[in-house]
């Protein structure tokens, strides 16, 4: 298990998109691939790469692959990262930033083949983008 430190946990958190990223899983309880998460948060699948990564190093996600795909999801150890999901999981949405992302999510999980994603990226500017 990776050490999770204070610091390394907070600065994982501290960018908008990868709060938007724990925010949507903590909502949804899901696993996701990158391409469901760039279709759902509309941010392009490098940018989103990169976030994915810090918060896997910081110890908040975990990935394993399946196919071409790789999915990735909130640990759930040490337990104390419940009670960090649960207070992501009440911030105030003002801006209806996250209601807008989980709409997107939903509709994006909807495309799923027996429960995995088989489609890749589907917004054509993001799509342009990864190639």
């Amino acid at each position: 298990m990776i050490q999770i430190t204070p610091s390394a946990l907070f600065r994982a958190m501290a960018d908008e998109t990868r709060l938007r990223v724990i925010r949507l899983l903590a909502t949804t309880g899901e696993e996701a691939c990158l391409c469901e998460l760039v279709d759902s948060l509309q941010e392009p699948a490098y940018k989103l790469s990169r976030h994915l990564k810090t918060l896997r190093q910081a110890g908040l996600l975990s990935a394993h692959k399946d196919g071409r795909w790789v999915y990735h999801r909130l640990v759930s150890e040490p337990r104390y990262l419940e009670a960090l999901f649960a207070t992501v999981r009440a911030l105030p949405d003002a801006d209806s930033v996250h209601q807008t992302d989980l709409v997107r999510f939903s509709e994006r999980m909807c495309l799923r083949v027996a429960g995995r994603c088989r489609v890749g990226i589907l917004s054509e500017d993001l799509k342009a983008e990864a190639s």
